[in-house]
């Protein structure tokens, strides 16, 4: 296979020199420093907060030009230039309409080039021009590369750059220059993106944060709990759509539904027409200041009182052929006093209110009428059918991950199952059992498999993704049981509270957190813990770093949903070659504040960790694959051209 191999690459490297090139070449890449990594975690929709973090890199852009300008420019002039950075079209037309005169507006634009020049120079300076060229904008980089690479500019070729600029302005690209730029700085500053998971559910805009991500330069998933429900529904899990469903109409997104994926909700409506009334427990939260028409909140009430029982209806098949989901207690609807509107549930009996069991027969409360079943079947196939839907799981399915081990970090967006003790809890599945990283992994393949066959609706891998979104030893849901129904119909509260995993006290712990790096086979002294899906209390005064900084979770409240509980507007990761940084986001308010006023959304930013040394790229998962390219190249040269 090697000698295969090796001939196969020959076929490129057709020559010694060739080969010796390539060999100093990736050498030479191995002493570079590690580039930028950026996290980010539980976006919930929320595109424009988000698109702000990535347009800036999480300040990142703001600092290289502090760091080029400082002596040169005020604060307002670097947050001016900032907001050209993230949002060139804008600001430009913006400029365009406060200039004076076309002199004037030249002007402008023949400093804003040169000061972009001089901030690529700059945000490039740890690139390969190789690297840098396949950044640029592709029409314009000749004309860049000249004016970034100039030489003996004072004498013999002064005019030859002064006309290049001239002409730019002259010929009418000036803006598309700029803006191209600006676009290539923004890449610059960060160099691979790391998204820990939920980027669905709660916020209005999931679909527009996927179709950002597939044009990103460089990033990897790590699948949340929100996600996964996503992916086991266009797999064929009825019960997961329901949920996507369900959730969309309580958070008032159902237009997600419609109008982004083109999924026709009409069977739905008119069941929920038929069967349902008015019931305030089912009333959509509201996200903006302008208040819903009452008869588009009706009819979302009713949507949801629908889709919220046939999604308890179809839990209980699953719970019952899957003994081992121990999850006997979550069959509620069998445990139903109907006559006497009580439940007992975990051995407590609570009365009941708000109820709409207009289609539940008291003598077998899980079988779904017959329009029940048949809405569900056109919801799924319509699901199954949206080409937009398709293409953003099948690049959920190829970016992502349960979780990743990556520049000696472990990214995961829930936790690893422990019992008290901190010991890895054992799940059995089909037969077997399994735990710690072992478990994730039989969880991902089975994810996997659903994903590979979606005909396949009640299979035991259509069944586990569903379990990933709910059960007791998932690691992507962390709690013992997920109390939906008594949220919806018991007043008493304390029956909707639902009892944490004990990894999220143990996880304050360094010794805990060094055993579970140990687990995954990443050195416990250096490695560290990225996670998402707990909103970080701040304003009560819990801190995102944990365990002296081998833990570190970042999701700080991009839902607007979670901003009233956590203070802020979500935390991001910055990891380049001097270190870790954690970044604190303030409520993010519009682009036209930035743009009018150059207000960023950044607050705080708190060191995590310094690197003693700074990390080169050797030190990384890139370096690694390098060097394998390297020794493959040195087999080569032995191979073909010594021997």
């Amino acid at each position: 296979m090697t000698s295969r191999y090796l001939d196969l690459l020959s076929s490129k490297f057709d020559s010694e020199e060739k080969v010796v090139t390539e060999i100093i070449n990736l050498e030479s890449i191995l002493d570079l420093p590690k580039g930028t990594e950026h996290f980010v975690s539980d976006l919930h929709g929320e595109f424009q907060a988000f698109q702000h973090v990535l347009r800036n890199g999480s300040g990142n852009v703001r600092v290289k030009i502090h760091d080029v300008f400082k002596d040169r420019m005020t604060e307002d002039e670097i947050s001016d230039f900032a907001a050209l950075v993230y949002y060139p079209e804008e600001k430009l037309k913006l400029v365009k309409e406060q200039m004076a005169s076309k002199h004037a507006l030249n002007e402008w634009h023949r400093t804003k080039i040169h000061h972009m020049i001089e901030l690529i120079s700059y945000a490039s300076s740890k690139y390969t021009r190789s690297k840098l060229r396949k950044a640029l904008p592709k029409q314009f980089v000749y004309i860049i590369e000249e004016l970034l690479y100039k030489s003996d500019e004072d004498t013999n070729k002064k005019s030859y750059y002064e006309t290049i600029v001239d002409k730019i302005i002259a010929l009418g690209q000036a803006e598309k220059l700029i803006t191209g730029l600006s676009y290539t700085t923004q890449r610059l500053v960060v160099d691979h993106l790391h998204v820990v998971g939920d980027i669905y559910d709660r916020g209005p805009e999931p679909d527009k944060i996927m179709d950002t991500l597939i044009d990103y330069h460089s990033l990897d998933i790590q699948w949340g709990n929100h996600d996964v429900l996503w992916i086991g529904a266009y797999a064929g899990s009825k019960v997961c759509l329901a949920n996507i469903i369900r959730i969309c109409a309580r958070y008032d997104n159902l237009d997600i539904i419609e109008d982004a994926y083109g999924i026709n909700l009409r069977p739905l409506l008119n069941l929920a027409e038929k069967y349902y009334d008015d019931n305030p427990q089912f009333h959509p939260k509201q996200h903006t200041d302008i208040a819903l028409p009452e008869q588009e909140k009706l009819q979302i009430t009713k949507i949801h009182q629908a889709i919220a029982m046939i999604q308890f209806k179809l839990e209980a098949p699953i719970i019952k052929r899957r003994p081992y989901f121990d999850m006997d207690e979550r069959l509620v609807l069998e445990k139903v006093d109907y006559d006497n509107q009580k439940i007992t549930v975990y051995g407590k009996t609570y009365s009941l209110q708000h109820t709409c069991f207009s289609t539940v027969d008291p003598d077998d409360p899980t079988r779904l009428l017959e329009e029940e079943a048949e809405v569900i079947d056109k919801l799924l196939l319509s699901l199954q059918q949206s080409e937009k839907l398709k293409r953003h799981m099948n690049f959920l399915m190829k970016k992502g991950n349960l979780y990743l081990k990556y520049n000696g970090n472990l990214l995961i967006h829930g936790c690893i199952p422990v019992d008290e003790n901190g010991d890895m809890e054992a799940m059995e599945i089909d037969g077997s059992v399994y735990k710690g990283r072992e478990l994730l992994d039989k969880f991902e393949y089975y994810l996997r498999k659903s994903f590979s066959n979606l005909e396949q609706t009640d299979d035991l891998a259509t069944d586990l993704v569903w379990y990933l979104w709910t059960g007791k030893y998932s690691s992507l849901f962390g709690k013992r049981a997920m109390t939906t129904f008594e949220r919806y119909f018991i007043a008493d509260k304390s029956s909707h509270k639902e009892e944490k995993n004990p990894y999220y006290h143990l996880r304050e712990d360094m010794e805990m957190c060094q055993k579970m790096l140990a687990e995954f086979d990443l050195d416990p002294v250096s490695g560290h813990i990225i996670n998402g899906h707990t909103p970080i209390k701040e304003r009560d005064g819990e801190n995102p770093i944990k365990a002296n900084g081998k833990m570190i979770v970042i999701d700080g409240g991009f839902s607007k949903a979670y901003q009233k509980t956590t203070g802020i507007a979500g935390y991001t990761l910055l990891f380049n070659s001097y270190g870790m940084q954690l970044v604190a986001h303030q409520h993010f308010n519009s682009k036209e504040n930035v743009l009018k006023h150059g207000a960023d959304a950044l607050s705080v930013r708190r060191v995590v960790d310094e690197e003693v040394e700074r990390k080169k790229i050797k030190d990384t998962n890139i370096g690694i694959r390098l060097q394998e390219e390297i020794d493959m190249l040195q087999k080569l040269m032995s191979y073909r051209y010594i021997r």
